[in-house]
């Protein structure tokens, strides 16, 4: 999935590479003034997204308007002119686990591709078996006891390249915070990823899939899941690049499990078990919002 969404990104720089260069001849050797201005316009905005469709339909325009011959071949291939938005979209099973490799190798490419994985925390188009995204003492295909390790921390490892944009989002929990890490990762002239939390029909929430906004919220209020944006372009600019939208928890970890049967079922079957696995998960969350904070506040 990821090398497939790469292997288009290139493709359309390949293309887009080739246009350029016809562009700048224009830019240098026309002698019409607005075949000209258009040209640098279009040039000085190549790889802003926003502002390069603008500059990329204006060029088109005053190409088609004198009709100068330079210009047919970029007329001819007007789709690939304009910057275009690279996302790749998958789930926690591919991210995580059985496509890590190429998520890893595309955002250590250093290339300006976006990355949106809905974190199930489980495989949930294969039937709910057990990821490395499932949290502690979920019930899972695999995990019919309960997880015993903790999840994989996804975020961190991207962090550390130091030159990936990495963003948690909960959309029911802070929409404002979801759109404005989707912006910024789309604006961010390099790799991205964003990591939703996704709310999945296996999880068995009560009251349905049509709470789905409000266990997002609950999530995070609990501590269960930490919402929060990692910016390289922010250390250019002498700022902590990483910033934390969560705030400390306020409900009860322990609570939000048991409003799901993935985690309720095991308190029925075992409970003895589940305490023990939900106390331990309960400790790795407040450990990891320390650390977040820790990180937050460092200058």
């Amino acid at each position: 999935n990821a090398e497939f969404g790469y292997g288009m990104y290139l493709a359309q720089q390949t293309l887009r590479k080739r246009l350029k260069s016809e562009v700048e001849t224009l830019a240098s050797s026309s002698s019409n003034g607005d075949v000209k201005a258009a040209a640098e316009r279009y040039l000085d905005t190549y790889n802003n997204g926003r502002e390069n469709s603008g500059a990329s339909s204006a060029l088109l325009r005053v190409l088609e308007d004198t009709g100068i011959a330079e210009g047919k071949s970029i007329l001819k291939n007007r789709e690939f002119l304009s910057k275009k938005s690279q996302w790749i979209f998958g789930g926690d099973g591919w991210a995580y686990d059985i496509g890590f490799g190429g998520l890893d190798h595309v955002i250590a490419s250093g290339e300006d591709v976006n990355i949106l994985v809905f974190d199930t925390e489980i495989y949930s188009n294969t039937g709910g078996q057990s990821s490395k995204a499932t949290q502690t003492g979920a019930v899972a295909q695999f995990a019919a006891a309960g997880k015993e390790v903790k999840k994989k921390d996804l975020a961190a490892i991207a962090m550390s390249y130091g030159y990936v944009y990495v963003a948690q989002i909960s959309q029911g929990a802070d929409y404002n915070q979801t759109i404005k890490a989707l912006i910024e990762a789309e604006s961010y002239d390099g790799p991205s990823l964003i990591i939703a939390y996704a709310p999945c029909i296996s999880h068995g929430i009560k009251g349905g899939m049509s709470t789905a906004q409000t266990e997002e919220k609950n999530a995070v209020l609990s501590g269960y899941w930490h919402n929060f944006r990692y910016d390289p372009r922010l250390k250019e600019e002498g700022k902590n690049p990483f910033i934390l939208d969560s705030k400390e928890p306020s409900i009860a970890y322990k609570d939000f499990l048991n409003n799901e049967v993935r985690y309720s079922s095991l308190s029925r079957q075992n409970p003895e078990r589940a305490d023990e696995l939900f106390t331990k998960a309960e400790k790795d969350a407040v450990e990891k919002y320390i650390r977040l904070k820790k990180l937050a506040d460092m200058e």
